[in-house]
């Protein structure tokens, strides 16, 4: 992933000794740490890039980061919305399937009908 972030300018090459090993400063642990806490909470990469152009402008306001947060928050609970119809819809599913020995299956009948 290191790599990537290099590519996609998310983070600046590091410095490299001569025989090409990456050699990372403070500065770089800090911003990669930064990029896995935002992962870990689910943050796109144009958001990080976001995040993180703002956790290196020390003039920035805060408003900026929690509309930021705010915006990823409101799209965590939509896909969670999201997620629980579509549980819904087949534990439903399931309920109407016998799981016997027949071939009839409610669950592939709806996944055919794309209904």
């Amino acid at each position: 992933m290191i790599r990537y972030y290099e590519e996609t300018g998310l983070l600046g090459a590091p410095e490299r000794t001569a025989s090409g090993y990456r050699l990372y400063g403070e500065s770089d642990l800090h911003a990669l740490r930064f990029v896995r806490r935002a992962r870990d909470l689910g943050f796109s990469m144009q958001e990080i890039t976001e995040l993180l152009a703002l956790w290196h402008d020390r003039s920035r306001a805060s408003a900026a980061v929690k509309t930021v947060a705010l915006a990823h928050v409101a799209d965590l609970r939509r896909r969670i919305s999201e997620l629980e119809a579509m549980a819904r819809t087949l534990e439903t599913l399931a309920e109407r399937c016998c799981g016997d020995a027949r071939p009839d299956c409610p669950i592939l009948d709806d996944l055919a009908g794309g209904s």
